[in-house]
């Protein structure tokens, strides 16, 4: 498929799509994969390649260990792809969901990567030293669950789809909430979410306050490409103080990703590109499957002209989806 008058998004997923062997396959198979990897832990003084491709010590589910890792694997993956196609595939609009956001501004030049992994990393840490709670995915519209968020003393944490509504908040009260859902929805079933805390919440309020010293120095420029804010439900701003506040937002104001998606195709996508991460219960990274690829369809079904999806999270899609749209 030509893409010369296509409108591609490149999308990043966010905390969810770690596992362990990610980008173990990539680093073997691609130079520029390889280049980043090597780079994240230069940058960073640790083993990232060891925490991704084994986790000996179970420390991929930790946020500040997932954050930096799904970033370097996004762009792992979005290098890979680059080579492959030879830079053909210009991105038009880039998002990523909550850490994805910032894949999204690398993709886009407004960071570079190494300055994009140095927040991620304060922002993990901060994340899961000062927050608190769990989440939990309701399968309902907001106007259904929000009364029995406020009821428990939740927080609406993201809007992924018209029917599928998260939900951050303490244990005990999730607990509690959830005994409730069941008995008014016996047939809806929910998911938790294996997070360290309700993010995007009032419980990460003071996560993002001492998070703020670090956006105030970083090194921002405005996009070359359009992107995804998660806290407005709509595009960046050129300028670049904008940007930082809508980050500094997003660590407490909901996910507004079902906006996201239907601004990117608002605004001219018809082709989505997905980078990195993965589910699924393999144990090899071919195994798996993307993250957002059923919230994309599941967002547009019934549309006239829904976008065109393709996944580059492993060897196989990366190859796959590089030679469809070189």
């Amino acid at each position: 498929m030509s893409t010369s008058h296509s409108h591609v998004m490149f999308m990043f997923p966010g905390q969810g799509a770690q596992y362990r062997g990610m980008g173990s396959d990539l680093y073997q198979a691609f130079e520029p994969a390889r280049r980043v990897f090597d780079s994240a832990n230069e940058a960073l003084g640790f083993d990232l390649r060891e925490v991704c491709f084994e986790d000996p010590r179970r420390e991929l589910n930790l946020t500040r260990f997932t954050q930096p890792a799904l970033l370097t694997h996004h762009v792992a993956a979005m290098e890979s792809f680059r080579q492959l196609t030879g830079n053909r595939v210009a991105v038009h609009t880039a998002g990523g969901h909550s850490l994805g956001e910032y894949s999204a501004l690398v993709a886009s030049g407004a960071l570079a990567f190494e300055d994009a992994l140095g927040l991620v990393r304060t922002r993990g840490e901060l994340m899961g030293t000062y927050g608190e709670g769990e989440m939990i995915a309701f399968p309902m519209d907001l106007d259904t669950v929000r009364p029995l968020a406020d009821k428990y003393y939740c927080g609406i944490a993201a809007c992924n789809l018209s029917d599928q509504t998260v939900v951050g908040g303490r244990s005990e009260d999730l607990d509690d909430l959830a005994v409730e859902f069941e008995r008014l929805h016996p047939r809806k079933r929910f998911a938790r979410l294996k997070t360290e805390g309700a993010f995007h919440t009032y419980y990460m309020v003071k996560a993002a306050q001492h998070f703020r010293p670090s956006l105030d120095t970083a090194q921002v420029q405005p996009p070359e490409a359009r992107v995804l804010s998660n806290y407005t439900g709509s595009f960046h701003e050129d300028d670049v103080g904008i940007v930082k506040s809508h980050l500094f937002f997003q660590l407490f104001f909901p996910v507004q990703w079902v906006q996201c998606l239907h601004a990117a195709v608002d605004g001219g996508v018809d082709t989505i590109i997905e980078f990195g991460g993965g589910i699924g219960k393999g144990e090899r990274p071919s195994e798996m499957r993307p993250n957002l690829e059923g919230i994309v369809r599941k967002a547009f079904r019934g549309s006239d002209s829904p976008p065109r999806y393709y996944a580059a999270i492993n060897v196989e899609t990366l190859e796959s989806t590089a030679a469809a749209l070189a």
